[in-house]
């Protein structure tokens, strides 16, 4: 169950149609994956830890312990299994998160065009219902698995580890997953991920980053995106810098358009340069 709307009845995802079980985001999906032996050196400019979360105290007699445990203790686990999995194959993971309608599939698809037949790209949708962003990603002639999520919010590490299996994760060069349209629940729930980009359009106005912070506090790098509009929207650019370098000030910040291209070089040359990095730190 979600730490902070507490979503989450026990219905079944779904993984590319095919029907998975599910208890409220404690998965044990480890998919046979991740059968390596690493030191999962975490190294991120965030914190994943999350521990807002934990069982609550009863004292019902002389004879009962009470035990604190994190809620997302399991997801954790599983975010260390991907990370190293993910580390152990050279592949660079980015989580990509934003409220619904920000522009996140159309970024990826722009993007996997950018990159070009020199990065083998992967995609991971998840979406409460409906197979319609992976329509539009498959376009790309990438490989795109959708996870349908019921009635959660938000992606956790065990339906990610579940898709793996069925993207051929190895044959990969990137693995972009793009988190159910949230500005809430996916903040707390660690992926594995390599990199955490949240997303914000023109269209939301310049709070965002004020309203909801930890969406915005822990990512690695923000794209401000329908850059093309802003003008029409009467967005007002440098507000939104300022409130985003408020809750996040050594985050770089990438305006783009995926309509008209703008600022996709720059972004796709982080992406590259991450992936370099990601080359030369991790295992030979």
């Amino acid at each position: 169950m979600c730490t902070e709307c507490g979503c989450g009845l026990p219905l079944p995802t779904s993984i590319n149609g095919k029907q998975q079980s599910t208890n409220g985001g404690e998965h044990s999906h480890d998919a046979h994956l991740h059968s390596h032996d690493h030191d999962h050196d975490h190294v991120h400019s965030h914190s994943h830890s999350h521990e807002s979360g934990s069982a609550h105290a009863h004292t019902h007699g002389p004879d009962l312990i009470s035990v604190h445990k994190s809620i997302l203790s399991a997801n954790n686990l599983q975010a260390e299994r991907n990370r190293g999995f993910f580390r152990g194959i050279g592949l660079l993971a980015l989580n990509l998160l934003s409220s619904p309608g920000a522009g996140k599939t159309a970024l990826l698809k722009r993007t996997i065009q950018v990159l070009g037949a020199g990065s083998k790209c992967g995609v991971i949708v998840g979406d409460l219902e409906t197979e319609n962003d992976a329509i539009r990603l498959r376009e790309s002639g990438a490989p795109v698995v959708q996870i349908s999520t019921g009635t959660l919010c938000h992606l956790d590490a065990g339906m990610v580890a579940a898709a793996l299996s069925e993207l051929g994760a190895r044959s990969l060069d990137v693995l972009f997953i793009e988190n159910v349209g949230n500005l809430v629940c996916p903040a707390t729930f660690d992926l594995g991920e390599d990199l955490r980009v949240a997303m914000l359009s023109v269209t939301e106005g310049e709070d965002k980053p004020l309203k909801y912070p930890p969406m915005f506090r822990f990512a690695d790098a923000i794209v401000l995106s329908k850059i093309d509009l802003a003008e029409a929207c009467e967005f007002n650019r440098e507000l939104a810098l300022a409130n985003i370098g408020a809750i996040n000030p050594g985050a770089p910040v990438f305006e783009v358009s995926a309509k008209t291209g703008h600022g996709m070089d720059a972004w796709c040359s982080f992406l590259s340069a991450r992936r370099a990095v990601g080359r030369v730190t991790g295992p030979a």
